[in-house]
């Protein structure tokens, strides 16, 4: 029996292997089966979630843009506003400028020595901004005594005008 049990260990041996084998390899295979499939499906999953999270994420994106590009349009109107102020407010502080260099032409020095009596008389003839602008550049004790003597009509709209020119909240001044 040893030879034959001998044989038989060796004709049956391949024969058993090949058996194991595919009996090991159709278990492999069912295994593998489901997991592909499970894998199949958490990748589909993710997937799904990934086109729904870039989607939101463009959606979101498109949102804010719009809402940049809103904002770059009220700050552009903004600017746009304020350059118009800054040039009115140039504009002002050119026009005061040259009224204040008016006065400065020598005609300040004639009236300091005019008597406020004569100095009112012809500062009623002259134009009311040019007399304003002369009457700020003289001591307020002088300018004082020459609106005294005025006209008092006269007065209140050279006093009008030098308070509008001193002031930073007067009609004409756009801040």
């Amino acid at each position: 029996m040893t030879v034959i049990a001998r044989y038989l260990r060796i004709a049956l041996a391949p024969a058993l292997l090949v058996a194991i084998g595919s009996l090991s390899g159709a278990m492999a295979q069912e295994e593998q089966k489901p997991k592909p499939a499970a894998k199949t499906a958490r990748e589909e999953i993710k997937a799904f979630c990934a086109n729904i999270a870039d989607s939101a994420r463009d959606q979101r994106y498109l949102l804010q843009k719009e809402e940049l590009v809103k904002l770059q349009a009220q700050v552009d109107d903004r600017m746009s506003q304020l350059d118009k102020k800054r040039v009115e407010y140039e504009t002002w502080l050119k026009q005061r400028n040259e009224f204040l260099q008016k006065a400065e032409a020598g005609l300040v020095d004639i009236y300091k020595g005019m008597p406020a009596d004569a100095a009112a008389g012809q500062l009623n003839l002259v134009n009311p901004n040019l007399a304003s602008a002369i009457i700020m550049r003289l001591s307020p004790r002088q300018s004082s005594l020459i609106l005294a003597e005025m006209q008092p009509e006269k007065a209140a709209a050279l006093t009008e005008i030098i308070s509008a020119a001193g002031s930073r909240n007067a009609q004409r001044n756009p801040s």
